[in-house]
């Protein structure tokens, strides 16, 4: 908690999604079900999650392409407005990232909502954290930047062809259910405009079957704290 600040303060699930006017969802996707339905109904909550077979187990319906995963926990989270964010740009990134408004090398992220609303309050957000966003459309269209899509991860990294490699393990990972065993590169990051963030996929990952459904556009932004779950 030191690292974050003197304003960050540990709480339950319960307690956080109460508190907060944006929630950020941070966990295994294996554990989306112990997420507080109730405490987060009306809440913009951003969804940072991914689907890693070696780590949640198989999900059939992601498997199979039926669904997303952000469908999957807005589904659970059927009070609530969701909108998927984060989930591609690495941690560390983050803090590396962050430019003021209109910094030449201000850095765009992807992000994926069913309500315009909710998505225009979290752009602002991540606008204020130091990003610019592009909009890739409704939660159904939130796997182009998941894991094994153009737009996740390496358009934030300095030696891409590094992190391919890394990603290339993981890919292996997700096919035949074991964990990569080499970390990825903690470099510091390269700024990605709006142009590399919003490539769109062109081809979907090995546990989806969706396809592509037209290009992105860049994202509006519009409008308390936010809280971690």
């Amino acid at each position: 908690m030191a690292e974050l600040g003197e304003r960050a303060r540990a709480a339950t699930p319960e307690e956080a999604a109460r508190a907060g006017d944006w929630v950020v969802v941070s966990i295994p996707l294996a554990a989306y079900r112990d997420l507080p339905a109730a405490a987060l109904a009306g809440k913009v909550v951003l969804d940072t999650i991914n689907y890693y077979p070696f780590r949640d187990g198989r999900i059939e319906v992601l498997d199979s392409g039926r669904t997303t995963t952000s469908e999957l926990v807005q589904e659970h989270l059927a009070g609530a407005k969701l909108v998927k964010a984060f989930n591609s740009i690495s941690d560390f990134h983050i803090p590396a990232l962050a430019r003021p408004t209109g910094a030449t090398d201000r850095t765009a992220l992807p992000i994926a909502g069913d309500d315009p609303q909710a998505k225009a309050s979290a752009a602002d957000l991540i606008s204020r954290l130091g990003f610019d966003t592009v909009d890739a459309g409704p939660l159904a269209d939130s796997w182009r930047f998941e894991p094994e899509t153009a737009a996740y991860a390496v358009p934030y990294y300095v030696d891409p062809a590094g992190i391919r490699a890394f990603w290339a393990q993981v890919s292996e990972g997700l096919r035949t259910g074991t964990p990569p065993q080499t970390p990825p590169p903690r470099r510091p990051g390269r700024p990605a405009a709006r142009s590399t963030a919003a490539h769109p996929a062109r081809r979907h990952p090995p546990h989806t079957h969706r396809r592509p459904r037209g290009g992105l556009t860049p994202d509006q932004p519009l409008a308390g704290p936010a809280h971690l779950i």
